[in-house]
């Protein structure tokens, strides 16, 4: 009976979140040094909304690695796909929007389909290091730019031809905004509904006791294989608003840096819970965009150099918090939240008896 009402609580809780992001852009509210502005500006309606796709993009790899278990260093590579994708379809065709990010899709649920079935005929750390190969191969296409078509090094601008005119742009940043939300939330309801289905409890079933589970009957190649591609379908999913919402690709997208920053938010959040995922993403990804303005601020470069060396380099920070959360918070951001929570239940009923007493 608890647990139900929690659920009916969660749903309540997340469609109030939810409720508030649509109308954030039109109120505002001060960014009180976490956006650059007040919440109704171009700049930090950019900023909540490459935060909430990030918080998407992590979600993906939570089902990966959170639900079924697979460590992956290749994540980027279908994130990729629908960047690149939409962007070389946009760039070569006159096809509209629409079809085009159909098209490019299509081509990540292949992708990931074709590149899942080779790399699940390892584990462990053999299949990491096979995702891995295939990203730094892609990686490597990239930036060699054969034909002319991925611009190398210098990324690739959209082609706004054929993109609907409320979607380019500074002054359309909040129709984007809001493809960023619907995307997460189409994200979101995917990764619930993954997880609460027959096929997530196999893929829960096949992350403790793979040889359990065949020796049952199972098939754990085929349940990893459809969770491998639907994560990275969704990655695939996000990289084409990624594109529209930065107006270009850049090579930094296919890097194993880009998946490892997945990983990181993941573990920062809390492994195997997905509001671990989407905590770890929204503190790493603003923490990641406000520190650059932080580092170079004239607070920093006054200081000794032994402090304003260290400082100035944003990583140097992520770094030194995610070291402290793995050593304090083995459980990740979500447990502090948890004991938190746990205390307060756990005193109230002994409030309740003193009161009787």
């Amino acid at each position: 009976m608890t647990d139900k009402l929690s659920g009916r609580w969660g749903y309540v809780i997340g469609a109030a979140v939810v409720l508030l992001l649509v109308f954030l852009p039109l109120l505002n509210i001060p960014g009180l040094g976490i956006l650059p502005g007040p919440t109704y500006t171009a700049g930090s309606m950019h900023l909540m909304a490459f935060t909430m796709l990030m918080v998407a993009l992590a979600l993906t790899y939570h089902l990966l690695f959170g639900v079924a278990g697979l460590l992956s260093f290749g994540h980027a590579l279908y994130f990729s796909v629908g960047v690149y994708g939409l962007a070389i379809v946009m760039d070569r065709t006159d096809i509209p929007l629409v079809p085009a990010a159909l098209l490019v899709i299509v081509i990540g649920i292949a992708v990931a389909n074709v590149l899942g079935a080779i790399s699940l005929r390892v584990s462990g750390i053999s299949f990491a290091m096979v995702t891995l190969a295939f990203a730094q191969a892609a990686n490597v296409l990239v930036r060699r730019n054969p034909g002319r078509v991925t611009g190398g090094d210098e990324g690739l601008s959209l082609r706004t031809a054929h993109v609907p005119d409320f979607l380019v742009g500074v002054v359309n940043t909040r129709n984007l905004y809001w493809v960023a939300l619907a995307v997460l939330v189409v994200v979101y309801l995917i990764t619930v509904w993954l997880e609460n289905s027959r096929l997530g409890h196999s893929v829960a079933a096949v992350r403790e006791n793979e040889t359990r589970v065949r020796v049952l009957g199972g098939r754990p190649y085929l349940v990893k294989l459809i969770t491998f591609a639907v994560a990275g379908t969704l990655a695939t999913f996000v990289g084409i608003v990624y594109l529209l919402l930065q107006s270009g690709a850049s090579h930094t997208a296919t890097g194993t840096e880009f998946t490892l920053s997945l990983l990181v938010m993941v573990v920062l959040g809390g492994v195997g819970k997905r509001w671990g995922a989407i905590l770890g993403a929204v503190v790493y990804t603003l923490l990641d965009q406000r520190l650059v303005a932080l580092a170079q601020s004239p607070v920093i470069a006054n200081l000794p150099p032994f402090l304003h060396i260290p400082l100035s380099e944003p990583m140097f920070l992520l770094g030194t918090l995610f070291i402290l959360v793995v050593i304090f918070l083995p459980g990740g951001l979500t447990s502090a939240l948890e004991r938190v929570t746990r205390r307060r239940t756990q005193t109230v009923p002994h409030r309740v008896l003193e009161d009787v007493t």
